[in-house]
């Protein structure tokens, strides 16, 4: 073979391997099945993670994952589709993380002995087409700011006691709606994670550090936010305190089968 013709299918095969990682090469909605079927295994019905068995069948998790990071979200898909992929992305990534330093106590153990990293939300360790993002980048970049709900802090996963539970099933467009809607009443009616009374509440650090996120013309207030979801009511004369945050991992070594 000439150094011309070579030279002409390396360029081919350059272009062919660009084109893959283009974002904006216009993929259809990904399937979130395969992680559907991890969750349903690996996770209970209180969002405790069984790592051990996960860890056992992380090529499952792997091959998830590379199907997602091939399908990079574009202008052609619904909103719903979108946000369920950033959710559903986010929760994946932060188990294949644990997976990867198992066994850790807590997420935050994984950033010691990384220089330049203010935390382990800051590593940019997903790929996806080509794109780099960390998840943190996933959280703020685009669900926080590209979508505009609070019910996302009720439905991503930080791998920790205090966070709201991870869903033993996955988020799909077709039913997301419903299932935000639960994951916020689930979480404010938690008592392991707020404490909700007429005369007053001890909620989650969630409120306190994403305040502005569950302000709005329905709920002016974090107060007017609880009540909208909570059983128990919160008081006009209520006060509102915030619990410590549990940061220990989320681990449960029981399958739910």
């Amino acid at each position: 073979m000439n150094k011309f013709i070579s030279g002409f299918l390396f360029l081919l095969l350059a272009i062919s391997c660009a084109k893959n990682k283009n974002p904006n090469v216009l993929r259809p909605e990904v399937s979130h099945a395969k992680w559907d079927e991890l969750l349903n295994v690996h996770v209970d019905t209180n969002g405790m993670v069984d790592y051990q068995s996960f860890k056992a069948d992380e090529g499952a998790l792997d091959d998830y994952l590379e199907l997602i990071a091939s399908n990079h979200p574009n202008e052609n898909w619904t909103e719903n589709a979108r946000k369920a992929y950033w959710i559903n992305a986010y929760n994946a990534f932060t188990i294949k993380l644990i997976l990867d330093h198992y066994p850790v106590k807590s997420i935050r153990d994984i950033k010691k002995g990384i220089p330049f990293i203010n935390s382990v939300w800051d590593i940019e360790f997903i790929s996806l087409q080509g794109l780099e993002y960390s998840l943190n980048d996933i959280e703020h970049k685009i669900l926080r700011k590209d979508f505009d709900d609070p019910r996302i802090h009720f439905a991503i996963n930080c791998a920790s006691i205090s966070c709201p539970r991870l869903h033993y099933r996955a988020f799909k467009p077709s039913v997301l709606e419903e299932q935000l809607d639960l994951a916020a009443y689930d979480f404010i009616n938690d008592p392991t994670k707020n404490i909700v009374e007429m005369d007053g509440a001890k909620l989650s650090k969630i409120f306190s550090w994403f305040r502005g996120d569950f302000k709005n013309s329905e709920t002016p207030s974090i107060k007017d936010y609880i009540n909208k979801y909570s059983e128990e009511k919160i008081g006009n004369s209520g006060s509102i305190d915030y619990l410590e945050y549990n940061w220990s991992l989320n681990k449960n070594t029981n399958v739910r089968m």
